[in-house]
C-alpha cells in the first residue's frame, strides 16, 4: 500500500476495491449493492479482543491513550463505538495520506500530540507495525493476539528484547508499565 502505484485512498476504498476482486473466486457476482456495501462496512463493525476495554480503562488512568490505524477516521469512529471503547484521541494514517508502516504516520500522530518519539509508545500486535515505529525512535509494546489472522496460521511471538515491551494482552500491558 505504500508503494506509490496507486494514489491515495481510505481503506473503505480500498476493501470495496478488494471486495469487487474477490466476488468472482466466490461466485458471489449476484450480490446486490447494497448488500456489498453491508459486507464492505462490516469493518466499522468488527467486535473488540475480550480484553480491550477494561485493560484500556487502565492504561487512561495514566497515560494518553491514542489510536493509530491504517483504517479512515470515519471507519476508526464506528469501530470504537460499536466496541464501546475510549481513547483520547482518534489518530489514523488518513490525516498523513500515507499507509503505516510509512514513516510518515508515525511523525505525524507524534506531531499531533506533541510528543517526542522517545515520549510515545506505539502498541501494536503487528511486528512490521513496532518496527516501523521504532525507527522514527518510539518505544514499542507487542501485545499478543495468537488469533489475529484467524487461527489459518501459526502464531509466532517475536523474541524477547526485540520489543520494548512484550504483553500477553492490555491487563498485562497496563501492570508492566504500572499503571
Amino acid at each position: 500500500m505504500t508503494s506509490g502505484e496507486r494514489e491515495w485512498a481510505k481503506l473503505d476504498v480500498l476493501h470495496r476495491e478488494s471486495l469487487e476482486e474477490l466476488l468472482p473466486s466466490f461466485h458471489l457476482e449476484r450480490l446486490t449493492s447494497s448488500e456489498q456495501e453491508r459486507l464492505v462496512f462490516a469493518w466499522h463493525r468488527l467486535d473488540p479482543w475480550p480484553d480491550a476495554a477494561a485493560g484500556l480503562e487502565l492504561l487512561r488512568r495514566s497515560y494518553v491513550v491514542a489510536t493509530l490505524s491504517n483504517g479512515n477516521v470515519s471507519l476508526l469512529v464506528d469501530l470504537i463505538r460499536h466496541a464501546g471503547l475510549r481513547f483520547d484521541a482518534v489518530l489514523s494514517a488518513e490525516v498523513a495520506r500515507s499507509y503505516k508502516p510509512a514513516p510518515a504516520v508515525y511523525s505525524m500522530a507524534l506531531d499531533l500530540l506533541d510528543l517526542r518519539p522517545e515520549q510515545a509508545l506505539m502498541v501494536a500486535a503487528h511486528a512490521d507495525d513496532l518496527e516501523a515505529a521504532a525507527a522514527v525512535g518510539m518505544r514499542t509494546a507487542f501485545v499478543s493476539r495468537p488469533a489475529e489472522w484467524g487461527g489459518r496460521q501459526h502464531f509466532q511471538p517475536p523474541p524477547r528484547g526485540h520489543f520494548d515491551i512484550q504483553a500477553a494482552d492490555f491487563a498485562d500491558l497496563a501492570r508492566q508499565l504500572g499503571a
